[in-house]
């Protein structure tokens, strides 16, 4: 007998159901259990290091290229290599810079009638033009003045200094994003920001307050090459605003000017491939760095007026050479204010002109070699450290003068190279990849090192400094570049060879070496006596770190100390006023004025103009009651220069000493790390 068609096995449920419920109760159908989910295996977890080592790597490997990628890692490492310890007290130029800045100072005081604007009627130390010295530096006197009000004031300069490392680091992150741009290497690009960021020889423009100038105005130059890379229409503003920007900052930023034209013209290709337009970006861009120049010097001629050196003037070039006239014509125009003439500080003051252009050729080799491997790193290099060259020709001032000349040379050859490379690869195949990328870096990059370093030489002008490090900060964006380029080739090349371990030891010794130079000289800057006790053994010869040493211990009570360091200063310039005043002076404290008139009256002889030296002086010998023993000789050292500050203060003293105690307070100068007494 057939089973219904309902209840075949082959009938849709739905059809079977329905037709066992109405012949009786469904079958009890036994589910069997889900099988259980296979067991979980974690994975081993890493060890910390390898966790780490990990993210870095992926840090650096993929994670895209931008400001913010870039400037934590820069960030950090100036941090690690620059910062001074918290307790740092002013020291050298900070002094001036910003215990004795009216301007910067004027802003605690509701009384003062300096406004913000101010900066740019006030010199870089926030002198009027009548009392300048030379250095015409708004921007920073800006900063430090915004920071003042804050409360970073005499207490410390720390966080006027912490401004410094943190904008190093926004310009090793500058550097990162401009080698991307350029390379489209990682490795070069990261190469370049960190080879920047720990070059030991920049750790004066970074640890020291007073560089705030040089690295605000690399900001300036960094931000133009920054600018190349957008549209035809947004460059020439941005270039214009951002020579501005270093140009105030300090004036060696002049090198923007010509500079990122060249920049402009060699690397069109890279930027815009599509749309070189070569020429016209290049001519904007002159354009717009030549306006940003004449702008800045037609303001601080307005706001800022200068006198003319006498050298200068129209009538002491009449019969010279045409080219002589134009070119100081063209420094009429600029107005430099007139900068001090110190052969202490600069011995090239009294150097004929082929010895000066000898003697910077040889400070040009020797700064070199300092960004390559800084052994012996230092605050200051006066005289006699680098004295005027015996002769002309000796292997510093040859090796100086072939790497002057060379890269000037070299470099437009390159650049040319670039350009006709890159017009005959869109001439066959436009859609070809860009070639000769190295070639166009290498070629600004020598540009960049010579031409920026040439203003502060002491070749073209005379300076009022022999020798700084901070004078490297704009070069070392070039050397930087070059650098780069050379450390990752030798990593591929030794890859490619086997040899990694090879190509990765030798680039680590070199940032194993900055960094160490550059964390040992910023500890230089722990305070006062450090600075100054690690300048004098870093440069031995030179009269102005003895003589510093010696003030700083005498500051600290320690005179027997100070008689010694000051004796070294005044044999090594025994011509030096201060050197004879201070030591004079360093015996009178000791209760020796007899033994110290010696060193007072050659020092006022040799200075009868420097009322700080002659105020510092008379104090003491009123103080000791060894006045009335030399009050003739005083006299006749007076009259034998009549209307010199030793004749008025001496005779002053005379008349109101009992009065005053001594010499007029109003006279007097000020005492160590301490303010200014008047505007």
């Amino acid at each position: 007998m057939t089973e219904p068609a309902d209840n075949r096995e082959d009938a849709p449920p739905s059809e079977r159901l329905e037709s066992v419920a109405n012949d009786g109760p469904p079958p009890v159908v036994e589910i069997a259990p889900a099988p259980p989910p296979p067991p979980v295996v974690e994975e081993p977890r890493k060890p910390f290091i390898r966790s780490v080592g990990s993210y870095i790597k992926s840090y650096f490997a993929e994670e895209p290229l931008t400001l913010v990628t870039a400037l934590v890692p820069m960030c950090f490492l100036a941090i690690a290599l620059y910062t001074r310890h918290p307790r740092t007290n002013f020291i050298f130029d900070e002094q001036e810079a910003l215990l004795a800045n009216p301007y910067v100072r004027s802003v605690a005081d509701p009384a003062s009638h300096l406004h913000w604007l101010d900066a740019f009627r006030r010199d870089f130390w926030g002198l009027p033009h009548d009392r300048t010295i030379g250095s015409y530096r708004p921007l920073p006197d800006l900063v430090w003045r915004f920071f003042w009000m804050l409360g970073a004031r005499e207490q410390s300069p720390f966080l006027h200094h912490w401004v410094n490392v943190l904008l190093h680091g926004l310009n090793g992150a500058l550097m990162v994003l401009i080698a991307m741009r350029v390379t489209k290497d990682r490795t070069v690009s990261w190469l370049t920001g960190a080879t920047f960021t720990a070059a030991a020889v920049v750790t004066e423009a970074v640890s020291g307050v007073v560089g705030l100038a040089d690295v605000l105005g690399a900001l300036g130059a960094l931000l133009a090459l920054m600018s190349l890379a957008l549209p035809l229409w947004a460059m020439p503003w941005a270039v214009f605003g951002s020579t501005l920007i270093g140009l105030y900052s300090k004036e060696s930023a002049l090198c923007i000017v010509p500079l990122v034209p060249f920049a402009c013209l060699l690397a069109a290709h890279v930027t815009h491939p599509e749309h070189p337009r070569r020429w016209l970006r290049m001519s904007l861009c002159a354009l717009a760095t030549f306006a940003a120049f004449i702008f800045y010097v037609e303001q601080r001629r307005h706001m800022f007026p200068a006198s003319i050196p006498p050298e200068l003037t129209f009538e002491a070039n009449v019969g010279k050479p045409w080219l002589v006239r134009f070119y100081h014509g063209l420094l009429r125009w600029y107005a430099q204010p007139i900068l001090p003439k110190d052969p202490l500080n600069n011995p090239f003051v009294d150097a004929t002109t082929p010895q000066r252009i000898a003697g910077g050729l040889r400070v040009y080799a020797r700064g070199l070699g300092e960004v390559l491997l800084p052994y012996r790193l230092s605050g200051d290099y006066s005289s006699p450290q680098e004295p005027i060259p015996a002769r002309l020709v000796f292997p510093e001032s040859v090796l100086g003068g072939l790497m002057l000349v060379g890269p000037l040379l070299l470099g437009p050859i390159l650049g040319a190279v670039a350009i006709v490379r890159d017009a005959r690869r869109r001439r066959e195949n436009p859609g070809a990849p860009i070639v000769g990328i190295p070639t166009v870096l290498v070629a600004i990059s020598m540009m960049w090192i010579v031409v920026s370093y040439f203003p502060v030489s002491n070749i073209p002008i005379l300076l009022p400094t022999v020798r700084a490090e901070r004078f490297w900060y704009f070069p070392v964006i070039g050397s930087s570049f070059i650098l780069a380029l050379l450390f990752a080739k030798l990593l591929r090349y030794s890859r490619a060879h086997g040899r990694a371990t090879v190509g990765i030891a030798i680039v680590a010794g070199f940032f194993l070496w900055q960094s160490v130079a550059a964390r040992a000289h910023a500890n230089d800057y722990t305070d006062d006596l450090v600075f100054w006790n690690a300048t004098r053994k870093a440069v031995p010869r030179s009269a102005k770190a003895h003589l510093n040493y010696s003030v700083m211990q005498g500051a600290r009570g320690n005179l027997e100390e100070r008689a010694k360091s000051n004796a070294v200063a005044l044999e090594l310039a025994p011509g030096w006023p201060m050197a004879n005043v201070y030591l004079g002076d360093t015996l009178c404290r000791m209760h020796h004025p007899d033994q110290a008139w010696p060193h007072y009256k050659r020092g006022f002889e040799l200075a009868p103009n420097d009322p700080n030296l002659i105020a510092l002086g008379l104090q003491c010998l009123w103080d000791e009651n060894y006045y009335p023993q030399v009050k003739e000789q005083l006299g006749e050292m007076g009259a034998a220069s009549r209307n010199s500050w030793l004749d008025f203060l001496q005779s002053d003293m005379d008349a109101h000493g009992e009065e005053h105690n001594g010499v007029d307070p109003k006279y007097r100068p000020r005492n160590y790390n301490e303010g200014p007494k008047n505007e």
